[in-house]
């Protein structure tokens, strides 16, 4: 019984779950974390009864500005930044302990995967990443818990691995269904609709089209003279970091984590509002 129990489960393909650093803490004060807002999507994602789930979180006003301060995405050139890195990954392992006692409080089996101990990456990118523990854990039940991270590099001897490049992975490596992922607006816009009340939500996008509109080509001005620190690109990155999983038929949707109940909809299935992001042809 419980051997047919693991097989099905090895059927089952997983979900990546995203919660974005902008929902789960305050960016605009250094280690304040949101805790309402993790509570309650910890009770969304409990009550979503997920059969496979994989979740990655990002940084915040956890991660970003030490790992900015000590220029820990540039690489190793000075040996102060020894303990930036240290400092970097603290703060990430505080955060993810605040999340991870949400989600066992709601009955959630969840295990923090250290990604600075588990992945490798060259120029920033993911070179090399140990997936068997991962693998054993979605066999089992168990919810694996990941985040953006300061990690080793092969190149520049460490980097920054933003929580969008590991979700867009992850999805190809474990061969994911669907990726959620959980921001701090409603989906992508053709503008910032925190700066331009003209912005619209695209409620459906190919990767055709998201190659080719001019909205993405003005994505890279959204983060520019925000006072939040972002060591990971925003909006515009979490687009791009998308892109090898879509090009994989991994559908993508981004939703907002901070207004109630989107993120459970999203999780069961249900419509939403938010942007899906695919590969296949715009339907109607």
């Amino acid at each position: 019984m419980k051997k047919s129990m693991m097989v099905q489960r090895m059927k089952i393909k997983p979900t990546v779950l995203k919660l974005g650093g902008s929902a789960i803490t305050n960016k605009e004060k250094l280690l304040t974390p949101s805790l309402l807002v993790i509570e309650r999507l910890a009770d969304e994602i409990s009550r979503a009864k997920v059969s496979s789930l994989i979740l990655v979180h990002g940084g915040g006003s956890f991660g970003h500005p030490f790992a900015e301060h000590y220029d820990i995405p540039e690489g190793y050139v000075d040996p102060l930044q020894i303990l930036g890195f240290s400092k970097t990954h603290q703060a990430m392992t505080t955060l993810n302990y605040l999340i991870m006692m949400a989600l066992i409080s709601h009955n959630i089996p969840a295990v923090e995967v250290n990604p600075s101990s588990c992945v490798v990456t060259k120029a920033g990118r993911i070179q090399t990443m140990e997936l068997r523990p991962l693998k054993k854990m979605l066999k089992i039940g168990f919810v694996p818990v990941l985040y953006g991270d300061a990690v080793f590099d092969s190149e520049r001897g460490f980097a920054i691995l933003s929580g969008d490049q590991l979700v867009s992975s992850l999805a190809i490596k474990l061969g994911a269904c669907r990726i959620i992922m959980g921001a701090d607006v409603d989906g992508y816009y053709t503008k910032d609709p925190k700066k331009d009340p003209s912005a619209r939500l695209i409620p459906h996008i190919t990767l055709e089209e998201f190659k080719t509109s001019e909205e993405f080509k003005s994505l890279k001005h959204i983060n520019e003279g925000t006072k939040a620190t972002d060591t990971t690109g925003g909006m515009p990155g979490k687009m791009l970091e998308l892109i090898p999983a879509v090009e994989h038929d991994i559908q993508a949707m981004i939703v907002n984590a901070i207004e109630p109940l989107r993120v459970y909809k999203a999780l069961k299935g249900e419509e939403v509002r938010g942007t899906i992001f695919e590969k296949g042809e715009k339907v109607g």
